[in-house]
């Protein structure tokens, strides 16, 4: 059984964007080429809309609330300097 390959006018509908749009972006998206034949399989697709997926991060849709400044320890806070090498300190 042979998997489904779309052209760029098919993956456009399917993607609700312009085929411009993919044409313009299609080396950073995944793709087959065979010679200048361009195709999407449905792998592609799925690819191609989780790359450009995004998730609200205020708001009430967002899925993890962002924290408010102020409010518990910074999770670099427990980091210091190290000591100074002995080397260097006896140049100075």
């Amino acid at each position: 059984m042979s998997e489904l390959r779309y052209t760029y006018p098919e993956a456009a509908e399917i993607l609700r964007v312009e085929e411009s749009w993919l044409r313009r972006h299609i080396k950073k998206l995944p793709h087959s080429k065979k010679g200048k034949a361009v195709t999407f399989t449905d792998a592609d697709l799925a690819r191609i809309d989780a790359l450009h997926h995004h998730e609200p991060t205020t708001g009430p849709l967002a899925a993890t609330p962002v924290p408010t400044p102020g409010v518990g320890a910074h999770p670099l806070s427990n980091l210091r300097p190290l000591p100074r090498r002995k080397a260097l300190a006896d140049a100075s």
